[in-house]
């Protein structure tokens, strides 16, 4: 399993963006990745993904606003947040998956997510 360490949440306005990143202990670079969140009372759902090809999707309520990148030389993904919304207020975590990344169970290996509150 790969180790993970979220950064970069913290407490912003409406409209304004935030960073995250996450770390892993050993290469990005063979495997996917994913940024999920989860707000209180609801389940944890995907946010973006980037597969171990470049191949990249995102949610229907990020897409436009949320840019998930890969820096493989430091064993790091992104996921900058523009135009934030307080509908975005959750923990996010990132996760990766060595294999299938269809689904949420596919991703084995998990931080200890970072909180994003989005509020004036």
């Amino acid at each position: 399993q790969v180790h993970l360490v979220e950064s970069g949440g913290g407490l912003v306005q409406p409209g304004g963006s935030l960073r995250l990143a996450c770390t892993a202990s050993g290469s990005i670079f063979s495997i996917n990745t994913g940024w999920y969140r989860q707000a209180p009372g609801k389940q944890r759902e995907l946010v973006a993904r980037i597969t171990t090809y470049g191949f990249i999707d995102y949610a229907d309520s990020v897409k436009g606003r949320f840019t998930i990148s890969r820096d493989n030389a430091k064993n790091t993904a992104y996921l900058q947040m523009n135009s934030l919304k307080p509908e975005d207020t959750a923990v996010y975590y990132c996760a990766t998956a060595s294999g299938s990344y269809s689904d949420i169970a596919d991703f084995g290996s998990w931080g200890q997510g970072t909180q994003v509150t989005v509020s004036s």
